[in-house]
């Protein structure tokens, strides 16, 4: 159902507003390198700062100019269960692929309450639903037999792992039924991830470089282990400079430098630190990217 390369995609904004001519073009840039799946309002999407009419307007704009081209999977999670059925229930409406459901941050459930938060929606909502266990946003973990338990769920479909632990990512593989989807949320773990059964990537770094995430997560697919492997190394400091700073920082400062969109960030995120900006000019000048 969904595998490969799949962006983060930023908001790309100006002068404090969503920046459409722009997102129009990133989602061009992205269909015309490779990647399978754009997924609009994540935490690389600034999804915390989007009013709700602007999270449905990105949504609906998204769906609309892939054109079945590519998939489209919404960010729809929140810490408020209902918000995040309205979230999810307005994807599906717009006509998105699937929705991707965060962890509920700050108010700290248990696992029960996690499963619980979880199945409500998929109860609610029938779309394809993937969870996303990313512990350094959030506070709390998803544990892989919360996981798998909810992987019974005919319509949560997979997750992508931010959690750092390939010992994680081993246990889901190893218990979920075969159809259920892992995706790397880490980009320097994407190979890794892959090697254990992993079927792809939500990737930050694709915003930049979406053409070599793609060609590594196929050549893997394809059995090209070797080649594979010396993708991951030759983009491996470009993935960890686009996290010199708290995502999206870095990768849409990158996209700045670059031309692709404005670097405007909106409150509380701030510019990049001026000597990280050096750092991250350096990286991208080693790999090709800049002069």
């Amino acid at each position: 159902m969904f595998s490969g390369s799949a962006v983060a995609v930023v908001t790309p904004f100006r002068d404090g507003k969503v920046d459409y001519a722009a997102l129009e073009k990133l989602i061009e840039f992205q269909i015309k390198n490779g990647t399978r799946i754009l997924v609009p309002c994540g935490t690389t999407g600034e999804s915390a700062t989007l009013s709700f009419e602007e999270h449905h307007e990105v949504i609906r704009f998204c769906v609309e100019k892939a054109n079945k081209r590519i998939k489209v999977i919404a960010g729809t999670g929140s810490n408020n269960t209902e918000e995040a059925i309205i979230l999810t229930q307005y994807a599906k409406e717009a006509g998105a692929d699937g929705a991707l459901l965060i962890t509920p941050y700050y108010n700290k459930p248990t696992q029960e309450g996690m499963y619980l938060h979880f199945k409500k929606i998929a109860d609610t909502v029938d779309l394809p639903q993937i969870l996303y266990n990313v512990p350094g946003r959030t506070g709390v973990n998803l544990l892989p037999e919360t996981v798998i338990r909810l992987s019974k769920i005919k319509n949560i479909v997979g997750v992508k792992e931010a959690s750092c632990s390939l010992e994680q990512v081993s246990q889901i593989v190893q218990h979920a039924d075969d159809d259920f989807i892992v995706l790397s949320g880490e980009d320097s773990l994407t190979f890794p991830i892959l090697a254990l059964g992993g079927r792809g990537v939500i990737s930050v770094v694709a915003n930049i470089i979406p053409g070599a995430v793609a060609e590594m997560v196929e050549a893997f697919e394809q059995g090209h282990i070797k080649k594979a492997r010396g993708m991951h190394f030759q983009m491996f400091d470009l993935m960890k400079a686009v996290f010199f700073e708290t995502n999206p920082i870095p990768v849409k400062t990158a996209m700045g430098i670059m031309g692709l969109c404005s670097d405007e960030m909106r409150l509380p995120l701030s510019p990049m630190a001026e000597a990280n900006v050096h750092k991250l000019k350096k990286v991208m000048k080693d790999y090709g990217l800049i002069k």
